[in-house]
């Protein structure tokens, strides 16, 4: 792996709003792209990734199958997390 390959410390994201960023950021999508795709508004994104407040469960194999991610990962940090390019 070269130095510019390296991956981030999933560890260092340990609530949900963390790893839905976290995952977000890995496939370069936007706030706003993400929140078109899960027919939320950005606002609503926003406040899952900065804890505010939580996916209700019914979206959340959508945001995991989104952000290419378990739904373990993206529930506890175990499991399949992103991948960087």
């Amino acid at each position: 792996m070269h130095r510019d390959q390296i991956e981030p410390d999933f560890s260092a994201d340990d609530t949900i709003g963390g790893r839905i960023s976290l995952a977000r950021d890995a496939i370069d999508l936007t706030v706003g792209e993400a929140a078109d795709f899960i027919t939320v508004s950005s606002d609503t994104w926003t406040s899952w990734e900065n804890d505010r407040a939580e996916p209700v469960a019914d979206r959340l194999p959508l945001i995991a199958r989104l952000l290419e991610v378990s739904l373990s990962w993206l529930l506890t940090g175990r499991g399949d997390g992103p991948r960087w390019a």
